[in-house]
């Protein structure tokens, strides 16, 4: 298993289904993945990406001051797998008792992935599994067969860019 390096491309919102949706980049090389995200985490990823801070931590904030409090780093965050349109994540954390992986949604890894400055990495099987199955926004539906839907996947994945997404904007959810 072959992990590929990514970073925060931006942020977007998908202009059908409205939800957010968090760009990851290849560091060395030209594809990019698509993981539809919640706002309350779009919110929280932004934040971090333009510097802005609060005067109390949040959520994210906290839990890293709390690894850090009891000597510990969060050494990476790997986007693990993609089932049934639903992505998979891990943080890793280094402490005094070794290496320990913990399940989480990839929203939450990145927002911990960006407060720790810990690298990002994508299961490179991952960009191949997703021109295979349809990736769409929670909820949407077409009536298009799975091979047509893998089709249309396929084309737009293709010739996605970071731009062909709407402009990422907190105040308007």
């Amino acid at each position: 298993m072959s992990m590929i390096p990514v970073r925060v491309g931006g942020l977007a919102i998908d202009e059908r289904s409205k939800n957010p949706v968090v760009l990851l980049q290849e560091i060395e090389g030209n594809r990019v993945l698509p993981i539809w995200i919640g706002p309350m985490e779009a919110g929280a990823i932004h934040s971090e990406l333009v510097g802005k801070k609060y005067q109390r931590p949040l959520t994210h904030d906290l839990l890293v001051t709390v690894i850090e409090g009891l000597n510990g780093r969060v050494s990476r965050v790997v986007i693990t797998d993609l089932k049934d349109s639903t992505f998979f994540a891990s943080i890793y954390l280094d402490g005094g008792s070794g290496a320990v992986a913990i399940d989480a949604r990839p929203s939450d890894s990145i927002a911990i992935a960006l407060r720790s400055r810990a690298p990002i990495f994508i299961v490179d099987t991952l960009f191949d599994k997703t021109t295979e199955a349809p990736l769409a926004a929670p909820g949407s539906t077409e009536d298009k067969s799975p091979e047509e839907k893998a089709e249309d996947l396929r084309r737009t994945l293709e010739d996605l860019r970071p731009e062909d997404f709407g402009k990422w904007n907190p105040e308007e959810l």
